[in-house]
């Protein structure tokens, strides 16, 4: 049995105050909204925000829809989802957790509202959302087409390859298609979706329940996907002599 080797006095892994390659990993993989497990895996859960990430998500365009339906009023209707999104920022400075989410959630409210608003037509409050969609597609899309895929970047950092995984066929392979079931999800979301908006106001109900089922639900199980079809293929067990 090999000893491993103490590391140098002064080295990265012997000085407390030196990130690892495991830390920074961890670091860049939240940062990109990706979390591990104590197993190992991906916590698809913390990776979509949690339980109030997921509210933050899904909240303030249930609440237009309702408001909308029940008064008829747009401008009342977009008050209240701004209103909403605002609630969930307070409370994540109350409870002093990152505010990140909560303010890239209100942005993105704000600018669906001032859309929404400007055209005078309520579907107009999606549009912002197609708008991303395409803009990561697109993203994404090119990181397979420059051999850095996405899904590397993320599963890679998180599984310790670094890296590494660059120099493997196989694994530059699992990684593009892991992109792009990532990308198909959003996709998917715009082919349901924008049909439903050219219907206009009649199409309203259905474009809304639609964002919330493809929302969060559906991007975990994307992501859930991706990560089990990425995985590493088991090192050959070496049979006893």
């Amino acid at each position: 049995m090999t000893v491993p080797e103490r590391p140098e006095p002064g080295s990265a892994e012997n000085d407390p105050a030196q990130p690892t390659v495991a830390q920074l990993a961890e670091g860049y993989a939240a940062k990109a909204g990706l979390h591990r497990s104590s197993n190992g895996n991906i916590d698809v859960l913390k990776s979509a925000g949690g339980v109030q990430g997921i509210a933050e998500s899904i909240l303030p365009g249930l609440v237009f829809l309702i408001a909308f339906t029940i008064t008829r009023e747009l401008q009342l209707a977009l008050v209240a989802a701004l209103g909403t999104a605002a609630v969930f920022t307070v409370s994540r400075l109350i409870q002093r957790k990152p505010l990140t989410q909560a303010l890239a959630g209100i942005v993105g409210v704000g600018l669906s509202a001032w859309l929404a608003n400007s055209t005078g037509k309520a579907e107009d409050f999606y549009v912002i959302g197609f708008l991303t969609n395409i803009g990561y597609i697109l993203a994404m899309s090119l990181s397979i087409a420059v051999r850095w895929p996405v899904a590397g970047l993320l599963f890679g950092l998180i599984r310790n390859e670094g890296l590494e995984w660059r120099k493997n066929p196989a694994r530059m392979k699992a990684y593009r298609i892991g992109t792009w079931v990532i990308i198909s999800v959003m996709v998917l979301r715009l082919l349901v979706q924008v049909p439903l908006y050219l219907l206009g106001e009649p199409g309203l109900a259905g474009l809304a329940t639609t964002r919330l089922l493809m929302g969060a639900p559906l991007y975990i199980l994307g992501v859930w996907v991706a990560w089990l079809l990425t995985r590493p293929a088991p090192e050959p067990v070496a049979e006893p002599n």
